[in-house]
């Protein structure tokens, strides 16, 4: 089961796009047409994030406190 980590899903007029991005892993985001499509876009972008870093050593911070636990 993958961390989950807060995400930002905000309008981007230089894009034209809605934008995802994920605070806690540095340059992850997403675009979409909506804002919904923007967030399982980062969703894709958060696994292979975390995979890239743990195939390279790299630590993976923990989801921030901004996100409620279930």
């Amino acid at each position: 089961m993958l961390p989950v980590y807060p995400i930002n899903a905000f309008w981007s007029s230089e894009d034209e796009a809605w934008v995802a991005d994920v605070p806690d892993l540095p340059y992850c985001s997403a675009l979409g047409d909506t804002p919904h499509d923007a967030v399982a876009e980062v969703e894709v972008a958060i696994a292979a994030w975390l995979e890239a870093a743990s195939s390279s050593g790299r630590s993976i911070p923990p989801p921030s406190s901004r996100m409620a636990r279930a």
